[in-house]
């Protein structure tokens, strides 16, 4: 099944409490209807720009984050999600009796983790498991949504936290960039440093490893990235069952689409999720960049 790119609704969770809460950030980038069905709580990562401080798919969407970044003459900047955004999707569960699972970007990319953990210690006595997935944008999502069906199944908390810490070892993600720019002046280029100052029209093929964003090849024009990342996507679903795939996509749908569909027909995956890459993480990979995660076995 193809999910449309929506942009998540952030806004606190209503309706019935579930029987283990799953919290994760915006970083995630699951579509809305995941979001909603299984009652997933996003804490939105902090996008500032021009003096604002707006919050991740809250505050500016990520069809106007990227709008405005087309024609501004200034660049945004992130801080992760924070201790206070934690703490007012806790409490209350925590007040209810309710377990919660917090499921967030790698601590090598974002200081949510800590963030997460500061909210947990000012809540003693609640019941708060803090887990970090080692990855982010729809590597990370496929983890959120398929420790989602397990609470969904019915499975105790324990079981559940069990899963999740496996998640991280069945899935990750590739990506293709226009420019290191972004990532550099970020501050979360990590291995793909070496890459800086190759001739632009080279695209540099990068991807998460142990939490960290590294180098995989240049390679001159973005079709043929595109048609390498397919190849390096096949080396890392051959031979495994249950094989997931999304492709997401910053301000570059059609290539995020054409992409999803030659993996539909070259993989048969089970399950494909096209989505938007948030503004927070959007901020650092530049528009353009389309990124192909996958999750096997899980």
């Amino acid at each position: 099944m193809q999910a449309e790119p929506a942009p998540p609704d952030l806004r606190p969770r209503k309706g019935p409490v579930a029987s283990i809460a799953l919290v994760t950030d915006s970083t995630c980038v699951l579509p809305a209807e995941f979001v909603a069905r299984y009652k997933i709580h996003v804490a939105p990562q902090v996008v500032i720009w021009d003096g604002q401080t707006l919050e991740d798919g809250i505050d500016i969407t990520p069809d106007q984050f990227y709008a405005r970044l087309k024609t501004s003459p200034t660049m945004p900047t992130t801080s992760q999600a924070t201790v206070a955004s934690f703490k007012k999707i806790f409490t209350p569960l925590a007040s209810a009796g309710t377990p919660i699972l917090a499921l967030l970007i790698s601590s090598k990319l974002s200081g949510t983790i800590q963030s997460a953990e500061q909210a947990k210690q000012d809540l003693p006595g609640a019941r708060i498991e803090v887990i970090d997935s080692m990855h982010a944008g729809m590597s990370l999502g496929f983890q959120v949504l398929q420790t989602a069906r397990q609470i969904e199944a019915g499975k105790s908390f324990e079981e559940v936290v069990a899963y999740a810490r496996r998640a991280k070892d069945h899935t990750g993600i590739l990506l293709v960039v226009d420019t290191l720019e972004y990532l550099h002046r970020g501050g979360r280029i990590g291995g793909a440093q070496r890459l800086l100052g190759t001739a632009l029209n080279m695209k540099p093929l990068l991807y998460l490893d142990n939490g960290r964003i590294e180098p995989l090849e240049r390679i001159r024009t973005k079709p043929k990235a595109f048609a390498r990342l397919m190849d390096l996507l096949e080396e890392k679903v051959k031979g495994h069952s249950q094989v997931r795939i999304s492709v997401m996509h910053a301000a570059a749908e059609a290539d995020a689409r054409d992409l999803l569909e030659q993996a539909k027909s070259r993989f048969s995956p089970v399950e494909t999720v096209l989505a938007w890459a948030s503004p927070a993480i959007g901020a650092h990979t530049g528009p353009g960049t389309v990124a192909a995660a996958y999750c096997v076995d899980l």
